[in-house]
């Protein structure tokens, strides 16, 4: 089920040099910012090093996220973007299936991952900056912890926000052709069975039983 088939061109911020390219810059700015020009071409090395391995990284996740869900990996990180902003609906019904689906995989990885990935971060980006304190360097530490704690709580925020919004989603997709009818022979709204006719008006048919011939009961 490719990104062609739904009449969608993949946007170039999807494509994996797109995300290299970003992983580069955000890295080697970040260390330009903290280390200074001197040792550009080391920190230059590096971020390629990094770019290539997150790039790889986020590539391999797209394809396991398509294949779970059932639709192609160019798509993925449009259904994402969806859920995220809580949008447009999917027209196809096989890609609103999809995104149930991604849905629900987003939500067990985050009930799987919260209890270590959080500490995990905040070890990292409260951690160096005790390094860098202990190397002299009062600038970069201030910077270091200034940083986490702003990237920390953004990640805090961003995340319950998430998380509502695909609970959002997901009861939005999953009410789509509920009303008027409930599906299972439970309800019909606005029509009545009555013989070989059908009697409307504001009557209607109830448990799936109520109208047929006797002999269908």
């Amino acid at each position: 089920m490719g990104s062609q088939e739904h009449g969608q061109v993949q946007r170039w911020q999807d494509r994996w040099w797109a995300v290299g390219l970003l992983v580069l810059v955000v890295w080697v700015g970040i260390r330009l910012a903290f280390d200074g020009w001197s040792g550009w071409p080391g920190i230059l090395v590096g971020g390629l090093v990094y770019a290539g391995f997150m790039t790889w990284f986020v590539m391999r996740r797209r394809r396991r996220d398509a294949r779970a869900v059932g639709t192609d990996a160019a798509r993925v990180p449009e259904l994402e973007r969806r859920i995220a902003k809580n949008g447009e609906l999917p027209e196809d019904p096989a890609e609103q299936a999809a995104m149930i689906r991604l849905i629900r995989r987003r939500e067990e990885k985050l009930r799987r991952n919260r209890w270590w990935a959080f500490p995990l971060l905040a070890l990292i980006f409260f951690g160096i900056p005790v390094f860098w304190f202990a190397a002299g360097n009062v600038g970069a530490g201030l910077w270091g912890l200034a940083f986490g704690a702003a990237f920390l709580g953004w990640m805090v925020w961003f995340n319950r926000r998430f998380v509502r919004r695909m609970a959002a989603m997901r009861q939005r997709i999953e009410g789509v052709g509920t009303e008027g009818a409930r599906i299972g022979g439970a309800r019909i709204e606005g029509a009545r069975i009555e013989g070989g006719g059908v009697e409307s008006g504001g009557g209607r048919l109830v448990g799936g039983a109520e109208g047929l011939a006797p002999g269908a009961r």
